[in-house]
């Protein structure tokens, strides 16, 4: 079957009218028919994403002791570690290893937090194994945020509305998280690398090595995602779906593990609206809004408005070990 993602050049943002008005035209098709596109040219050289990949590597080489030092178990603020079947999509076990960062900051003080949400601030934890781990990849978080940050105003214009629109939802900075993944072979013909999900942030950018594994469901068909090199593959995000009022497509999709024998190494970042943000739903001009049928809505795994809350609500779910180590005790409470 012939991919249906589209293939888009970021060069052309940065062209003439004509080009660019183009650009933005084939993002905003893009966004609403697919959810998903290959982007080319956003000024991230190959050999960086190389070294990218090649940490990931070096990183999952360490031993499992080295590793377990900073496992995420250990992190009130979900940051760090975790082995193969430690998170769970879809309810079920993910058969993957994670390296999670965020934001560099410093943990808030007990009489600073008001709301749950606000634990997720604080710092990352750093292999000490790896000392040029922690600059190389806050520098490539800087960087995917200055790509995203484009593409979020670009998708702003593609809907009739300013550049600019979204803008108060990020003025204290997005709200950011990367992760090195590194999947394992599996016997399993179709085994469960990350089960069918959608983002919940604006946009996703994955960076794949050359070994296949992503899908992405449209039209009720799954689809795989090549590795192209250079390029990233971008997603649409819930909040984008609930901004525009379901009129942009967060799009399903998942990550099969490879056969047996066969690693497959990638990295994702997310970029969603600042955490005390509650995102608004755009007014879209009459002839966009009548295609704008709401944001699709799963009973089980409902999107807040508030960003926080929503960011909370996915990692509590995702990582049990991490939510019944640090938050057990308020959830009882919530319950009195």
């Amino acid at each position: 079957m012939q991919s249906p993602i589209p293939v888009l050049s970021m060069r052309k943002l940065y062209l003439g009218a004509s080009d660019r008005q183009q650009f933005i035209a084939d993002l905003g098709r893009a966004a609403r028919d697919v959810g998903f596109f290959y982007l080319e040219d956003h000024g991230i050289s190959l050999a960086e994403q190389v070294k990218v990949l090649d940490t990931a590597k070096s990183f999952f080489a360490l031993s499992d002791a080295e590793k377990k030092q900073v496992q995420m178990i250990h992190s009130p603020h979900f940051r760090g570690y975790s082995a193969n079947y430690s998170e769970l999509t879809a309810g079920r076990p993910d058969r993957r290893e994670q390296f999670d960062i965020m934001d560099e900051l410093p943990a808030l003080s007990a009489s600073a937090i008001h709301h749950e949400w606000q634990k997720l601030i604080g710092p990352n934890q750093w292999p000490r194994q790896l000392p040029a781990i922690k600059s190389q990849l806050l520098s490539w978080q800087d960087k995917l945020t200055e790509v995203s940050l484009q593409l979020l105003a670009a998708l702003c214009e593609s809907l009739e509305q300013p550049a600019d629109a979204l803008a108060e939802t990020i003025s204290n900075g997005p709200y950011r998280h990367t992760k090195l993944i590194k999947y394992p072979g599996s016997p399993e013909a179709s085994g469960q690398g990350v089960g069918a999900h959608k983002d919940p942030g604006y946009l996703t950018l994955v960076l794949q090595d050359e070994n296949s594994g992503l899908e992405v469901e449209y039209e009720q068909q799954w689809y795989k995602v090549a590795p192209r090199p250079g390029a990233f593959v971008v997603n649409i995000g819930e909040l984008l779906e609930l901004a525009s009022n379901g009129y942009l497509k967060a799009t399903n999709h998942r990550v099969s593990s490879p056969k047996t024998g066969v690693t497959r190494y990638s990295s994702a970042f997310f970029m969603a609206a600042q955490l005390n943000a509650s995102v608004p739903v755009l007014k879209l001009p009459s002839h966009l809004a009548k295609h704008a049928k709401g944001p699709t809505s799963d009973p089980g795994n409902p999107l807040l408005h508030n960003v926080g809350e929503n960011v909370m609500k996915g990692r509590k779910r995702s990582h049990p070990d991490v939510s019944a180590r640090f938050y057990a005790s308020e959830e009882k409470c919530s319950s009195c």
